[in-house]
Order: structure tokens, then sequence, then C-alpha cells
């Protein structure tokens, strides 16, 4: 099901009539990203004038680098790329919400076809690299947007930066005054060589320059799933070294687990189901090397509530999905919320700090 589609489904059961019965036809003829686009229009639109559907249950908020979070649900970077939709998508129930990635310039992005649904995997594979309009447009919109719970900012580099570093450290700097959180993403696989930036002496250089750009506002790593042992406790020591707040584990993956779709041939990132037995290990990874002193965000291959639940238990402080959303529609942030308070109660936790890597 693609994005339109679930929303058109989910719209149309809150009114009484399964809207999606007659726009299925028409919605599933529609290329995945231009359907995305039409999402991201609707949100926009039912963000500055629906009600909201967001359940507040008092187990859930909890506390992440200073900031109170309504829940420990958000939105992951790449679905509102330019913060068009922020208040659509608080509404849909999530407790923070990412925007970006952001780049200092504006940039087209790689040729389309760029986006591909894996509908039979539940997956995506994307191989977008970084198309968006630019820090100068969205900051307005950020600063303007109505927010119910966290909002970040997702910044990376253009692709044809003499300096990339450069790049990421003037992005901080524009965004820390407007966002909650700034994350710097050096994950895409999708800009060629971007992910050299996770290693050596460019990482260190990277997370000083930008940890002295962000002022007192938090700073997130977005670090990829595609990592050895050494590397990610490079990351980590360099992360805690530099004072990072969270890290953000991970991004989509290159590699190709077992895939039944007729695009799983499409170069890029893939994300999604596919992509969750690989994001909850490299979770796991990264809790033991950072020996719990950094805080952990979970990515990848999370669409219920289950999978949320065990993910914080295994040591998450925080959760965000995107690809979810495509095939579970938005009614999915609302049920995940739900469904964690009923997993506290269930297990006599009187909140989710408390279950908090209690796996």
């Amino acid at each position: 099901m693609d994005e339109f589609a679930a929303f058109a489904n989910f719209a149309g059961g809150c009114h009484g009539t399964d809207m999606s019965f007659v726009l299925r036809p028409a919605l599933f003829a529609i290329d995945a990203e231009r359907a995305h686009g039409l999402t991201i229009d609707m949100l926009a639109a039912w963000g500055a004038t629906g009600t909201p559907l967001a359940p507040r249950p008092p187990a859930l908020p909890v506390t992440v680098a200073g900031l109170t979070f309504p829940n420990p649900l958000g939105l992951a970077a790449g679905a509102d790329k330019d913060g068009r939709a922020i208040a659509g998508f608080f509404g849909l129930g999530f407790g923070a919400v990412e925007v970006g990635t952001l780049t200092p310039l504006p940039q087209a992005g790689n040729p389309r076809p760029r986006l591909f649904r894996l509908a039979e995997d539940r997956a995506v594979i994307n191989r977008m690299g970084f198309n968006n309009g630019g820090l100068a447009a969205a900051l307005p919109r950020a600063r303007a947007a109505k927010r119910t719970g966290i909002l970040g900012i997702n910044v990376g580099a253009n692709k044809d930066a003499t300096d990339r570093i450069a790049d990421y450290e003037s992005a901080v700097a524009a965004a820390a005054p407007i966002a909650d959180h700034v994350t710097i993403n050096i994950s895409s696989p999708n800009t060629p060589g971007l992910r050299e930036l996770q290693h050596g002496p460019a990482l260190v250089d990277l997370l000083t320059r930008s940890a002295a750009a962000r002022g007192t506002t938090p700073l997130f790593l977005k670090i990829a799933p595609d990592q050895e042992p050494a590397q990610i406790d490079e990351i980590a020591r360099a992360a805690i070294d530099a004072g990072v707040d969270a890290l953000i584990v991970g991004n989509t993956t290159v590699s190709r687990p077992t895939l039944r779709s007729s695009n799983a041939i499409e170069q890029g990132g893939l994300s999604g189901a596919p992509l969750a037995a690989l994001a909850a290990q490299r979770l796991r990874d990264f809790r033991a090397a950072t020996g719990g002193k950094l805080a952990l965000i979970a990515v990848g291959g999370i669409d219920s509530g289950a999978e949320a639940y065990a993910r914080l238990r295994a040591g998450a402080s925080l959760i965000q999905l995107y690809t979810g959303l495509v095939y579970g529609g938005p009614g999915l942030p609302v049920q995940i919320v739900r469904d964690l308070a009923a997993f506290l109660a269930r297990d006599g936790f009187a909140s989710i700090e408390d279950a908090i890597g209690s796996a």
C-alpha cells in the first residue's frame, strides 16, 4: 500500500466511508515518489485545520538530552524533507518529528525513478540523494510550525561541496536556534563518499566542529547499520568524546537479505521489514559499545507496537519509523502509542523509562 492510499484508507475510515475503495486503483497507478508528495500535501493541509489524533498516555513521556518527549515514537528523517507537514505528522501521534535531510544549498538529488516499493517484502528501496529545497527555505517553516512534541532538524552536506565538514558546520549553526535538536546525517548510501565521514580523523573533525557550532542545542548523530565491530567502537568513542547527545541507529542498508519483490534489483538503501533483524542487532552492538553512556534511538523495520517495545527494552531511549507508515498507514502511530501503554501496564512498569533497557 502506498502512502497516499494508506492515508485515504485511514481518512475514509474516520469519516465512515472507505475512500480507498474508490481511490485505490488510481492511487496504485501513481509512482511512489509522486504518491509520497501527495501525502505530504494532504498532511500539510490537515495539520493546519484537522483535529490531532494523538493520545497522551501518562506513562510514556521520556527525557533525552534534557528534552522531554511526550512519547518515545518519532518520525524518521526523509519523510518530510522540507518541513512542509510538521503539524500534520505531530497530529498523527508522533512524540517527535525529524525533518530533512536539509543541505545548505538546494539540490535536486539523483535522477528519477529513485523510490521503489517492495510490497511483497513490506520494504522500500530509495536512492533519493538528499533532494531538498535547502535550509534557507525550510527553516522559516520549521520556526512557524505548531509543535506538540520535539522537533529535530536533520542536516547533511551538498553533493558537490568542496568541504563537506564545513557544510555540516554551517548547517548545524543555522538549524540550532530553531530546532529542539539537530541531527548530523552521515549515514546515507546515496551520496557518494558520505559514509566515509563515519570513520577516522574525518569523523573526529566533523563532530568537534559540529559540537562547537550547535551552541546549547542537543546534537544527535545518525549512522549506518552497515558497520563492522571495530567501526562501531570507533564511532561510539568519538561520539562520547565530542559530547554528542544521542546516536540514531541507523539508516537504510546497502545489504540485501532474501527479498521477493522484482524491485529488489534496484540500487539504493533498503528500509522496512527486512531491515529489522540487522537494525535490532546494531542497537545491541551500540548499546554494548557505549556502555550506556549515550542515548540510543532505534530505527529500521519498526512497524508495530510489539517491535517498538522490543527495541525500547533492548536499550533504545527513543524509536523512529518511516517505511512502516507506507504499509501500516497513518493510523499506525496512534496504535503504537496505545500498544506501548498497554505493554507497560501488562508488565508492571510505571513508566516507559523503567522499561528502557530492561530486556
